[in-house]
């Protein structure tokens, strides 16, 4: 498949035009009704799908395998490297590391792996730092990073029961960040141009930074936060926008910064950037529900561009209607995020499949 969308003018239009060209599917031993899915796939279905690359064989473990990485030649020609989420298979973090210190002058990674169904995402989670460390210290031309952690919202549910309704643990309906993955992602943004870290960190997390953190290159971050939700403390969110404020102090060439969440029937966004052609900074709010920033959030802004510009701030807000937010993808397309965060094709592929998944979300509904 191209790596870009195949309509990328009108990628709406694309999606219900590849969804009517499909073949009707008709197999309901595996929940396809005549073209639509009415029910999850079956927890081993399911497992199958998202198996990690190398489990069984050839290697007769983990560290013959890495050794096998390791003896591979440099190649200096590859400048860029994209993991997409279209492969549903998993690369082990510790693989990946071993992989990219063979690629000595990467310059941008686009990473999109899919959360854990179960357990191991705690175990994943603890291997992620072993496999930014490597980036941060066996890659030091990189100046993009992209990580997209995708997921299906309707999965969790799957992974939760066994036949008959039994409940099960193990798997959260939303996925709670690991604190340390947050924080060796920021020290491996030190460096970079562009951050997109979207759901494998949480901007709450990634905003407790050492004194001494700076990033001298830094243009464009974008990162997500479950506390970007109807449901949670306005406090607790007035608190992440401070300290984002705090840390862009550290920015010097600082564009723009988004922080957003999203996923069925919520999109939200806060949008930092300058025009420098008008001289003039802003701070957006977009999202399915009305958000009062505290004083105390508005301050901390403006002392920051006062600082850093000398100008205004300009304040705006802008209102969605949550009925139109199907899915992450959907919340990505409305909030009109300006740094990348996803592969155009991965994204179309997300939108595409909500679409084909309809008749279970309503069901789970």
């Amino acid at each position: 498949m191209p790596d870009t969308a195949l309509d990328t003018l009108d990628g709406r239009r694309n999606i219900q035009h590849m969804v009517s060209e499909k073949p009707v599917h008709h197999d309901p031993g595996h929940g396809w009704v005549f073209g639509g899915s009415y029910h999850p796939p079956p927890r081993r279905v399911l497992l199958k799908s998202f198996h990690p690359i190398m489990e069984e064989g050839p290697f007769d473990s983990d560290q013959s395998e890495l050794h096998w990485w390791d003896r591979l030649p440099s190649v200096p020609a590859v400048v860029t490297l994209l993991l997409r989420q279209q492969n549903r298979r998993r690369w082990k973090p510790k693989s990946l590391a071993h992989m990219f210190a063979r690629f000595p002058r990467l310059q941008e990674v686009h990473y999109e792996p899919w959360r854990e169904w179960n357990f191991k995402q705690g175990l994943t989670d603890r291997q992620y730092p072993y496999l930014f460390e490597s980036i941060r210290c066996f890659n030091g031309n990189l100046k993009r990073l992209v990580v997209f952690e995708n997921f299906n919202q309707q999965y969790p549910m799957t992974m939760q029961r066994f036949p008959f309704g039994v409940e099960v643990s193990g798997c959260d309906i939303i996925r709670k960040p690991a604190p340390a993955v947050s924080r060796i992602v920021a020290l491996t943004s030190l460096k970079l141009e562009h951050l997109a870290a979207s759901f494998i960190v949480d901007a709450s997390h990634f905003f407790n930074i050492e004194p001494s953190w700076e990033w001298p290159n830094l243009t464009s971050l974008v990162l997500t936060s479950k506390l970007l939700a109807p449901d949670k403390s306005p406090i607790e969110i007035g608190a992440m926008l401070q300290a984002a404020a705090a840390v862009a102090t550290k920015m010097p060439k600082l564009k723009t910064m988004e922080i957003w969440n999203g996923r069925k029937g919520v999109a939200a966004l806060f949008k930092y950037q300058v025009f420098h052609d008008i001289q003039q900074a802003r701070i957006t709010w977009r999202g399915t529900w009305e958000f009062i920033m505290e004083p105390s959030v508005i301050r901390a802004w403006e002392a920051f561009v006062q600082q850093r510009h000398g100008w205004r701030l300009d304040l705006t807000q802008e209102l969605l209607d949550e009925a139109t937010i199907k899915s992450h993808g959907d919340a990505i397309g409305y909030l009109m995020l300006s740094g990348q965060v996803i592969r155009p094709i991965s994204l179309q592929q997300i939108r595409i499949e909500q679409t084909a998944l309809k008749g279970v979300m309503t069901m789970s509904e």
